[in-house]
């Protein structure tokens, strides 16, 4: 099936982990014919995604940017829609979890990073490249959400709560714009063994493993193949949605 992906410009937040979501959904969408912004605050990690995108025949950059500071976000989409005239795709993958660890415990502080970066990085990066979008009317914005904002999971509150937003503010954003060409969707991951966790296959995480009905993790792949999808002209129809790729996990 051709997924209409062919010449197409996406940017992808979060590609600097070697071993991690962003990295599999830029190559993925460079193998389908996409040219990519490769954005991370490891820049080292995004010049080597954007050197593998580059290695499958197609234009790629990267880009260093903090998601939570809109005027570096901002002066990023000015230097991607320079380079490259337009943004068709906006994948909003960067995130991570600071407050952990029993909630009585958690310092008021990280709840804050947690909600800046997995919720109001989202809106700040949406609100950079929607302007480019709405003079064309057309794109696609993909949010990384997470198995926790659906089933919850201890330890990990603010995170829980900050990609529980991601689906609310997914939804609330597809509707108000989706008369004008342009389709949100969101995505909801099952545990995977990424840098999130370390990249380690822990007891604790294998036994979180087991609890899949697949009796697997999620994988950046799994992850990279919906997103192309949610990207692609094949998805025209969907918006306002957030799909789980978790094994059955959830429903």
């Amino acid at each position: 099936m051709d997924l209409g992906l062919k010449g197409k410009v996406a940017l992808v937040t979060g590609t600097g982990s070697q071993i991690g979501f962003g990295k599999a959904i830029a190559l993925t969408l460079a193998r389908e014919g996409c040219d990519v912004i490769c954005n991370d605050i490891d820049i080292e990690g995004a010049e080597q995604t954007a050197a593998e995108v580059k290695a499958l025949g197609h234009k790629a950059i990267a880009i260093k940017a903090d998601v939570t500071k809109s005027t570096e976000v901002n002066e990023m989409v000015k230097t991607a829609l320079k380079q490259f005239g337009r943004i068709d795709i906006l994948v909003n993958n960067a995130g991570h979890a600071f407050a952990r660890g029993p909630f009585a415990e958690q310092k008021e502080e990280d709840w804050d990073k947690d909600i800046n970066l997995n919720l109001k990085g989202v809106m700040i990066c949406a609100k950079a490249v929607l302007p480019n979008m709405l003079e064309r009317k057309s794109g696609k914005i993909v949010n990384i959400s997470s198995g926790a904002a659906k089933r919850g999971g201890p330890f990990v509150e603010a995170y829980g709560a900050a990609k529980s937003a991601v689906g609310g503010f997914t939804k609330s954003l597809a509707l108000a714009i989706a008369s004008q060409g342009i389709n949100v969707n969101c995505i909801a991951p099952a545990i995977a063994v990424t840098n999130f966790i370390g990249g380690k296959l822990t007891p604790g995480v294998q036994q979180m493993i087991n609890e899949i009905p697949q009796k697997r993790a999620t994988t950046p792949q799994d992850v990279a193949n919906m997103v192309a999808f949610l990207a692609s002209d094949v998805s025209a129809h969907v918006t306002g949605q957030m799909f789980s790729v978790d094994g059955g996990s959830t429903t």
